[in-house]
């Protein structure tokens, strides 16, 4: 049917021009616009502004070519927009001696090859100990801005990487040892350390101290000990500190003594070994701080712990 319409200058639409009233239809796929009263074509050319609907996932490719691209990594020069020439097929795209006559070129520089090799371990790292964007998105900028820096010259970039994804852990309030970024990369704690030193010198930044509480909530979780004795375990703890019973002792092994002390005296026992474990602790670490504590333990329960296992009757050591 031919297009047939008006343009109501009073309500600025277009409408039929038998029925003005008359709620239009809109057909996307033929790009028309009909009346629904008599089937008028009042308009056409109606441009879809909708993504499109037809993917590209099922393919031998195994890319989906359904956008253009990834997003822009704001980490990199230039945005990493570049050229791929894709594999030819026909005579006209070899040579005599049966080479490829188009040829990638690369356009990426070795400082940006190495940024974002940096990039992708950090972000292979954060999965493998369950670690948030949030926390990756820091330590790549972290990295980002001792790599342009070039303040660490000699050091390597994946104990640059680890030390960064260890700063980016304690700034965001969710603080990992040494060990557990060890247990996810290839290097050294004692590099690690090193550079994680020499990044808050160079940004001049610093990072919050850690507590026992830091780590309590984690380790119990791990141990799948009760609400009960997590509670009783950061009592302990935050008292013992407080008291100055525990001089020189790390947060961590504090608290890996005080969750064994807790776990003790209830119904859900845990040993060293198994505290140790989880903790990244020596056993004899343990050991040390919890005969610090145990003369001072009637000090250090929550006065409405329910003991499973009297005071007195606690492991000695």
């Amino acid at each position: 049917m031919a297009s047939s319409s008006r343009f109501d200058m009073n309500i600025n639409k277009v409408c039929c021009y038998e029925h003005p009233d008359a709620p239009l239809i809109e057909d996307y796929r033929a790009g028309d616009q009909i009346c629904s009263e008599c089937g008028l074509v009042v308009g056409d050319r109606v441009i879809d502004v909708g993504s499109e609907w037809r993917t590209f996932s099922n393919e031998k490719s195994g890319v989906d070519p359904s956008r253009v691209g990834g997003p822009e990594n704001p980490l990199l020069n230039g945005s990493d927009l570049s050229t791929m020439i894709g594999p030819g097929r026909g005579d006209a795209s070899f040579d005599g001696f049966g080479m490829s006559k188009y040829q990638n070129r690369r356009t990426m520089n070795s400082s940006d090859r190495a940024l974002l090799n940096a990039i992708r371990e950090i972000n292979s790292m954060a999965d493998r100990i369950n670690l948030t964007k949030t926390i990756v998105d820091r330590a790549n900028n972290l990295f980002k801005q001792v790599h342009d820096g070039k303040n660490l010259k000699g050091r390597s970039n994946d104990a640059i990487a680890s030390a960064c994804l260890y700063i980016a852990c304690r700034q965001e309030g969710v603080p990992r040892t040494f060990k557990e970024i060890c247990a996810v990369s290839k290097i050294s704690k004692k590099e690690i350390g090193r550079c994680f030193k020499l990044i808050l010198k160079a940004l001049e930044t610093s990072v919050d101290l850690i507590t026992t509480g830091d780590f309590m909530s984690r380790f119990c979780s791990n141990l799948s000990l009760p609400n009960m004795v997590q509670k009783a375990a950061t009592h302990i703890a935050r008292k013992a500190v407080e008291l100055d019973i525990v001089p020189g002792r790390s947060p961590i092994s504090v608290a890996a003594a005080a969750i064994y002390m807790a776990s003790q005296a209830s119904s859900d026992k845990r040993s060293q070994k198994e505290i140790g474990d989880i903790a990244g602790v020596a056993e004899v670490t343990i050991r040390q701080s919890y005969k610090l504590m145990y003369p001072h333990a009637s000090k250090l329960f929550p006065q409405d712990f329910v003991f499973h296992t009297p005071i007195h009757e606690l492991p000695q050591l």
